[in-house]
């Protein structure tokens, strides 16, 4: 956590939560009914605001927010100015500066930015101040609920409901903030767990800020790929573990909420990729940091395993069934007639499939999953975690990472060896991926001659991911009762691919690197 007691003036504590449920207009009566909340009097305002910056969007590359904001009805509406700063914006947990100051009407005021010290770097000379204009908009009725406790700490729990508007186009506010206002953090997070508990909710790293400049940049809900932290060579252990798995773990959470409300397949496999990321590393970190301390996720296996069933369909649909039209049709009418039954028959169970996934993700219990991972992710961040024993006694972080990617290589190898049938295929095809996702995230602390490592994983991923899937389509095919002729075509089609290829020996990694 980001420290022990509220962070003080000038900088903004919260966490934010995406909604994910099928009744909206529902979400104010539930809260209002959680024990946290039920003694307490909400007020609720209409809140309209305009986001500001240059054409070349200059705030928003120094991660920076500038917004003129109107709270109260027509008769008597109150004005405030609002500079933002972000962190790396990783995670539903945000600590960010921000500076508020009532202005007189509908206008920006240059010098109410100047208590702001962020403002003095990037607009020294008040160039970028008059090349501001409007980018986008938001407007949303808030509900708040003031949370005061018997240990001193303040909370606002803020639930948003409203849009964010650029031009024609607009997309939905449904979410939850939870502002420290004062106090420990440690009071922030465990009225966040008691929420949870009760409301069905996805730890949400995008602001309204950054979700507006999407939906300007036409890329809400794009799915989210891999974006390993930058480390230097000579980073410590614990300056490397948190960024490192947080990176990942975002990955997945991104794309979790965007695959919500879009249908685009590439959400539901970069998901996948965060996730296989995430656990790859906290295996390969295990014996070094203090990983063992996350919390357990048995209530997100459910959703885990209705979201790969629907990767599997949604790779059948746009990879699988496309590529092999042809030769099965061979320019046969009724033969085109029976695979495009089949193909629509697969169209409907993704379909289906993909509200299952939905439905799992408006489970109260997968939320809460999410957020202590989100708040053990902070944790880590804090030396108190790690204890007072030294990073790695008589090695450098760069030594032990090599021994470790090096430990992984073996075990791929060996599975390779045993690979003559189709589980052992799969489970080097699964150390391949671990390997290659670990070469990727720590390959500042690597040696070159890694890179061909990374290659021959990635070659072999692909090779045995390409049988495996054709016959995957042959065993939905099956369970879906197509044509029983398309089912022995597939099976047959696997069955000619089937094979590992060689993958030649490289150099350890260690020793004269």
């Amino acid at each position: 956590m980001p420290s022990a007691t509220h962070p003080g003036p000038g900088v903004e504590l919260e966490i934010k939560l995406a909604l994910p449920t099928p009744d909206p207009a529902g979400l104010a009566r539930q809260l209002a009914r959680l024990p946290a909340l039920a003694r307490h009097q909400p007020v609720r305002k209409q809140v309209d605001n305009i986001y500001y910056d240059t054409p070349a969007q200059a705030l928003r590359a120094q991660r920076m927010a500038l917004r003129l904001r109107r709270v109260g009805g027509d008769d008597a509406p109150q004005w405030l100015q609002t500079l933002k700063t972000s962190d790396s914006g990783d995670s539903a947990l945000s600590l960010r500066g921000e500076w508020e100051v009532p202005v007189p009407g509908p206008a920006l005021v240059q010098a109410a930015l100047q208590a702001a010290p962020p403002w003095h770097k990037v607009d020294p000379d008040g160039a970028v101040f008059a090349a501001l204009a409007p980018c986008f908009a938001t407007d949303f009725e808030r509900t708040a609920w003031t949370v005061r406790r018997r240990d001193g700490s303040a909370i606002e729990v803020a639930l948003d409901m409203g849009q964010i508007t650029c031009g024609q186009r607009s997309v939905p506010i449904c979410e939850l903030e939870l502002e420290l206002l004062a106090g420990p953090p440690a009071a922030l997070f465990d009225l966040a767990r008691q929420i949870a508990q009760h409301i069905a909710v996805l730890p949400l790293a995008a602001s309204k800020a950054q979700r507006g400049y999407e939906l300007r940049d036409g890329k809400l809900d794009a799915p989210l790929r891999a974006c390993p932290p930058k480390l230097g060579t000579e980073v410590s252990l614990r300056a490397m573990v948190q960024p490192v798995l947080g990176e990942m773990f975002a990955q997945f959470t991104a794309n979790l909420n965007a695959l919500v409300h879009s249908d685009d397949p590439e959400l539901v496999h970069q998901a996948r990729v965060g996730w296989r990321r995430f656990r790859g590393a906290l295996r390969l970190f295990k014996p070094a940091a203090p990983v063992q301390q996350i919390p357990a996720w048995p209530q997100m296996q459910p959703m885990l395993v209705l979201l790969s069933e629907l990767r599997d369909l949604d790779v059948a649909c746009t990879q699988t069934l496309p590529a092999l039209q042809n030769v099965f049709v061979a320019g046969d009418a009724g033969r085109a007639e029976r695979w495009h039954a089949m193909v629509q028959a697969f169209q409907q169970a993704a379909l289906q499939q993909r509200q299952r996934v939905r439905r799992a993700l408006q489970e109260p219990a997968v939320g809460a999953a999410l957020l202590s991972i989100t708040l053990w992710l902070d944790d880590l961040a804090r030396p108190q975690t790690w204890g007072a024993s030294p990073d790695l006694p008589g090695k450098t972080v760069r030594h032990w990472v090599r021994q470790r990617i090096t430990r992984l290589h073996a075990q791929w190898k060996k599975a390779l060896r045993d690979s003559t049938h189709a589980e052992s295929q799969h489970r080097a095809r699964i150390l391949a991926k671990r390997l290659r996702y670990n070469i990727e995230a720590l390959r500042p602390l690597l040696p070159v001659r890694a890179q061909r490592w990374l290659q021959q994983a990635t070659q072999l991923q692909a090779g045995i991911g390409a049988s495996r899937d054709v016959l995957q389509a042959g065993v939905l095919a099956q369970q879906l009762a197509v044509d029983r002729g398309i089912v022995e075509f597939l099976r047959g089609f696997a069955a000619g691919q089937a094979g590992v290829p060689a993958v030649p020996a490289v150099p350890p990694l260690q020793g004269g690197v």
